[in-house]
């Protein structure tokens, strides 16, 4: 009797032993994590520059006098079209103009100069040197002439070439310094806007003139522009360290304006092989460090770190960390650690 009562503790302790081991086995099964795969794919791609800046006029010109002095006319005013070589300002040329005749009378003076040092040489009164002296003084004057007469002519502002003012920033009867702007203008007809950026160096390398380009303006923020890079800087600005671009935009029909603000993405046409995963298969990404979770055995996961060469709509583009790897998690990974088992569950098609 006692035997008995001495083994009836110890099989209900077995017993206890092989339900708690059932319920384990139970609970393992019940904790599998459902979770799709999905293949790493190499593909050839271009990482994308996004850049913004402000739109000019390919033609646009500061127009100013070449000489200083009062303004005496004025004939355009902002907003107006021009035609090539159309008067739009002049100075007063009391000044220059007397520069002007004062130059002609030393001009005559100093040809009489010469032509009586000639005669006189050649009856033996004066030296050669004298001579010499005098046609060199000749020569001096019939180029102070030409100063004047230059002066002269930049003494008044012509336009360039067909365009319209867009601003005025002087008055009738100011006094106008020489090189000071007077007239800001762009150009009409087959001049080119172009949207002008700085990129940094990393960028600026992978940049050729001829790469494409999607434009997108604050005025028309529903409608993309196509644009294509058409001068790369070759020094950087010392001010900002940043390297100019310069993208020549297509209006498509659309009135653009100096100043307008844009962005833009650019497609370099350098290309490059690299590992794309869907961007669901990421986790915990830290700039450009992130990691995705992956199975070796279709039971268990890892975690695998892997670097981000960029991201665009087709892919993650990954530099590092997938070299042996041809399939990720992407359904379910939230929901994972290192000690979860998971249950792979058909790919569905609409995720393909």
């Amino acid at each position: 009797m006692k035997k008995i009562l001495i083994l009836l503790p110890i099989i209900w302790l077995l017993a206890a032993c092989q339900s708690d081991k059932k319920s384990e086995t139970t609970e393992i099964t019940e904790e599998r994590i459902p979770v799709e795969l999905r293949q790493v794919k190499t593909q050839t791609v271009a990482d994308p520059v996004y850049l913004s800046g402000l739109v000019s006029n390919e033609k646009e010109a500061r127009l100013s006098f070449k000489t200083g002095g009062v303004i005496q006319r004025i004939y355009v005013d902002e907003g107006d079209r021009v035609a090539a070589g159309q008067l739009l300002a002049t100075l007063d040329l009391t000044e220059i103009g007397a520069q002007v005749s004062q130059s002609r009378q030393g001009v005559e003076k100093a040809r009489r100069d010469w032509e009586r040092a000639k005669n006189l040489y050649a009856d033996s009164v004066a030296t050669k040197e004298q001579v010499q002296n005098t046609s060199t003084a000749y020569e001096v004057a019939k180029e102070n002439q030409r100063i004047a007469d230059f002066n002269q002519k930049f003494s008044e502002i012509r336009a360039p070439h067909a365009g319209r003012i867009v601003r005025k920033l002087m008055n009738e009867g100011e006094l106008a310094s020489p090189g000071t702007p007077l007239f800001f203008m762009d150009g009409q007809g087959d001049a080119a806007w172009v949207l002008r950026a700085g990129v940094p160096d990393r960028d600026w390398a992978r940049i050729a003139e001829g790469d494409k380009a999607e434009v997108v303006f604050d005025a028309w923020p529903d409608e993309v522009f196509t644009g294509v890079v058409s001068n790369k800087a070759i020094a950087a600005d010392p001010r900002s360290g940043s390297f100019e671009i310069e993208i020549r935009v297509q209006p498509k029909g659309k009135t653009l304006a100096s100043g307008l603000f844009a962005k833009a993405k650019l497609i370099p046409n350098a290309l490059g092989q690299v590992k794309c995963v869907p961007i669901e298969a990421l986790q915990e990404g830290n700039g450009k460090d992130a990691f995705v979770f992956i199975t070796k055995d279709n039971q268990t996961v890892q975690k695998q770190a892997i670097r981000i060469a960029f991201i665009n709509k087709d892919c993650v583009a990954v530099s590092q960390g997938l070299e042996n790897v041809t399939e990720v998690i992407t359904s379910g990974s939230p929901f994972l650690t290192e000690r979860s088992l998971i249950k792979v569950i058909p790919t569905h098609t609409s995720a393909q």
